[in-house]
């Protein structure tokens, strides 16, 4: 959505405030000032977004975020119009921090539901996204050494944000050595966290071979750049599926517990491998059509009905 603006209307200034970690990915984008907004130290980060604000006024205040934190910052923000999302899409008191709506739309995903931010601005429409988020050389060389050392490889990056949304170990580690099976490397990446680690250890020590274990070991930039190099990137509902998607490397997206249709990586939703639809059937006795869009499905096991039959075939449509 702000790629959009700032190429088909570049006389709007953008301000972005953005959390600390989201900015070590987007820093250096182009024509796009950042205010980074670290909400772990609590008060002292609206003192902060104030004097870093300097009692700015703007034209407008896109409020992309319907969490009552975010709502709750906005208030600290001076402009003429503030826009949220429509009424239906509208939680935890969104609507009262808001003073114009973007238009509904039934069962979008949700990079179709933030470009109706721009079309409340008027920004000349696109017929498909693009993302411009800047590497460094340094970024660059870090992914290039990597695909000389190992030739042509595949990314698994195995860990969501909670580990109800993960695939098995033994489903990543088979869906490793079928992919090296058809002469393919195999890269591990994802974030610090104690659980990636955890994870990472088990599917290597499940596979027949992990080429390279990056879990916890890169910066956002690099790991960019190493999916960029990727010819494919397996992953469940996390971050660096859809960074994939910005730099054009095909995605197999895992899903249980949300509708891929609203969250899935956008530029390959139709190969996600999915059992939302069953399971949200089965807990509601209704289809995903008849329920409230972005409804999620519950269970610490929902995961495991995914099959490595349906993965594989995915990796076949897509590597061949």
């Amino acid at each position: 959505m702000v790629e959009r603006i700032v190429t088909h209307a570049p006389h709007i200034q953008v301000t972005w405030i953005v959390g600390k970690v989201e900015y070590q990915l987007l820093k250096g984008m182009p024509n796009v000032r950042f205010i980074v907004f670290d909400k772990r130290q609590g008060k002292q980060a609206e003192v902060q977004l104030l004097n870093d604000l300097d009692n700015e006024k703007f034209d407008a205040l896109l409020l992309m975020q319907v969490a009552f934190r975010a709502n709750w910052v906005s208030r600290l923000i001076q402009a003429k119009v503030k826009i949220g999302f429509d009424w239906q899409r509208s939680k935890e008191m969104h609507w009262l921090f808001a003073n114009k709506r973007i238009a509904p739309r039934a069962h979008a995903h949700v990079l179709e539901g933030f470009m109706g931010f721009a079309d409340a601005l008027g920004v000349p429409k696109v017929d498909k996204p693009s993302w411009s988020i800047p590497m460094s050389k340094e970024d660059i060389e870090f992914a290039d050494a990597l695909h000389h050392r190992l030739g042509k490889y595949v990314v698994i990056s195995p860990a969501a944000s909670k580990a109800e949304r993960n695939w098995s170990s033994e489903g990543y580690a088979q869906a490793a050595d079928y992919a090296r099976t058809k002469g393919y490397q195999v890269v591990l990446c994802g974030g610090p966290s104690a659980l990636d680690k955890q994870l990472g250890q088990e599917i290597t020590e499940s596979a027949e071979q992990i080429d390279e274990n990056l879990i916890g070991k890169t910066s956002l930039k690099q790991m960019l750049a190493v999916l960029q190099r990727a010819s494919l990137v397996i992953a469940p509902d996390t971050g660096p599926a859809h960074m994939a998607t910005t730099v054009g490397t095909p995605v197999i997206g895992l899903y249980a517990h949300s509708n891929p249709r609203r969250t899935g990586p956008y530029n390959n939703l139709q190969n996600v491998v999915s059992v939302y639809d069953q399971v949200i059937k089965r807990q509601t006795g209704k289809d995903w059509q008849e329920l409230p869009w972005g409804k999620r499905a519950k269970g610490d096991t929902l995961m495991s009905q995914i099959s490595i039959e349906d993965v594989t075939a995915q990796m076949d449509a897509l590597l061949e």
